[in-house]
């Protein structure tokens, strides 16, 4: 612990009238030195208004380690961190240090709180968001651990989930003969594992976490909600947002974690606002966050399987047979990553093979050579990137014409580039190595060094799980004035045809990549889903 002064976007100030408000909510009650208000583990935790004496914020007792106190909190403060907005459990303590008095806000009192008060909203999420950035890379860190080799797709997985849904977690990178498994009396069949609260999970999955962290979906008996989106791109990012700011009980699905492709993107430099450019990753980050401002519950990973209308409602089944209940749905479930097809391609997936270009990604190739395989914007954001993280980079290209699927300020900085060699009219023919990738073979410039080959040749529409859903030979679904013809029938005795974004089943809407039409683009998915959400209001107000 330090006895450094606490920084107040941690544990602002309240003003008379702030604290009046906050405590206006609750229940209060008197503590004993020792006394927990919430230990680590908890589900269903509060966040605790100090009315009187001090509560320290305690990392646990760990296998190898002892427990350590974070900091220490007292009057006219508030304990809790940022999985009070999205479910995780508790995954620190919070105790009395002497006799004192506390109040307790339950997560449905808080968010009504943040609901009808903006200032307190805004003072507590910014306070509940610097406490997660702040427990980074502190002992806090070590209540979460994967342990795995670095060429392990499955324990990349498990970073990306954990970094995708924003877990404070630590990470241990292991190679081929290193000794930390003897050392820890572990074998290779337990990898990849988890340490959640010092407590080994081999062959951990991101489910798996996901479920023992409070991160998967629970129903309550006939719950109903009014907005299920099923996917957490932007699109569904936006709807969602959209949806709960105003007033719909809004739950998010998403099979991975929120961001689809966009996350995947190392720099967006045409999206409205950013005119220095933003990464995809930080883009979602700030979106998931606003969405749990809003009340959105955020569930991942989560996938959805099946759809249909039972009586008024509509039923998601999910992959694990649970069902959500809802009165609408949106599908903005994207679309899944193209694959070449060319010999040793799975081989290769789990060592040296990326459908992204995060800081993730780009630290398993270190500066060496790369391989880009495409020619649409995400291709030359991910080229430029690993170029400016030292890579010699190969930008293969199928067609003659960078500029055809590519925006012209990337194909200059592109062609500026001295770390970039671009190979048009050519295609990668052959890959080559032991455990993991070491050349690429293009076909009109041969064998090349190569770490990692990065694959942006687009992706197909995720709707195998919405067959009942009018779709065009492609699989994009059909919305609005699209729908065809034969599909129109079960609308008649709703005396009304489907509105924007609505598609073949009432009050199933769809936008972004999933959609017929789309355009493929970051903002236009954004201003699909805010737009599709429109329509969700007419149809569930007809």
């Amino acid at each position: 612990m330090t006895d450094a002064p606490i920084d107040p976007a941690i544990s602002p100030t309240l003003t008379d009238a702030q604290w009046a408000r906050l405590t206006a909510v609750g229940t209060s009650h008197d503590v004993a030195e020792g006394d927990y208000v919430f230990r680590s583990g908890e589900r269903d935790y509060d966040l605790i208004v100090i009315e009187e004496g001090e509560i320290e914020i305690v990392r646990d007792a760990l296998r190898w380690v002892d427990e350590v106190v974070i900091t220490r909190m007292g009057p006219r403060t508030f304990a809790g961190e940022l999985g009070l907005l999205n479910g995780q459990g508790a995954f620190l303590s919070a105790r009395a240090t002497g006799p004192g008095r506390v109040r307790r806000i339950s997560r449905a009192e808080l968010r009504q709180l943040m609901n009808e008060d903006d200032e307190l909203s805004d003072l507590i999420l910014h306070a509940l968001w610097a406490r997660r950035e702040s427990l980074r890379n502190g002992p806090a860190a070590m209540t979460l651990k994967f342990v795995g080799y670095s060429s392990s797709s499955d324990f990349l997985a498990l970073r990306r989930f954990a970094e995708r849904v924003d877990l404070v977690h630590a990470a241990v990178a292991l190679t081929p003969g290193d000794e930390y498994l003897m050392g820890h009396d572990l074998s290779e069949a337990d990898l990849p594992l988890a340490f959640i609260q010092g407590e080994p999970v081999p062959q951990a999955t991101p489910g798996i976490v996901a479920e023992r962290l409070g991160l998967s979906y629970q129903s309550t008996a006939d719950e109903v909600v009014d907005l299920v989106v099923v996917g957490g791109g932007p699109a569904g990012l936006a709807a969602a947002i959209y949806g709960a700011s105003e007033g719909l009980d809004t739950v998010l699905l998403d099979a991975v974690a929120p961001g689809g492709q966009a996350a995947a993107t190392s720099r967006i430099e045409n999206f409205l606002g950013f005119p220095f450019g933003v990464s995809g990753g930080d883009l979602i980050g700030q979106a998931t966050l606003q969405a749990l401002k809003f009340g959105v519950r955020v569930y991942a990973p989560c996938e959805a399987v099946d759809l249909g209308a039972v009586d008024d409602a509509l039923d998601v089944t999910l992959a694990d047979g649970r069902v959500v209940r809802t009165r609408s749905v949106v599908v903005t479930s994207g679309a899944a990553y193209r694959r070449l097809s060319i010999d040793r391609w799975s081989d290769f997936e789990r060592a040296g093979i990326y459908y992204a270009a995060t800081p993730l990604e780009v630290r398993q190739v270190t500066g060496a050579p790369a391989v880009v395989v495409g020619g649409a914007n995400s291709a030359g954001q991910a080229a430029l990137y690993l170029a400016a993280h030292g890579s010699p980079v190969h930008l293969v290209v199928r067609g003659t014409d960078l500029g055809a699927r590519m925006s012209s300020y990337l194909v200059d900085r592109l062609v500026e580039e001295p770390r970039i060699h671009i190979h048009r009219e050519s295609h990668v023919v052959a890959l080559d190595g032991d455990t993991s990738l070491q050349s690429v073979t293009i076909d009109t410039a041969g064998r090349l060094d190569a770490r990692g080959l990065f694959c942006f040749i687009g992706a197909d529409p995720a709707t195998s799980w919405v067959p009942g859903l009018d779709r065009d030979h492609d699989g994009f679904i059909r919305t609005g004035t699209d729908v065809a013809v034969q599909s129109l029938q079960r609308w008649q005795h709703l005396g009304r045809e489907p509105l924007p974004f609505e598609t073949s089943t009432p009050r199933v809407f769809a936008a972004g990549d999933v959609r017929r039409g789309s355009m493929k683009r970051v903002a236009a998915a954004v201003g699909e889903g805010s737009s599709a959400v429109a329509s969700v209001h007419r149809a569930l107000a007809g």
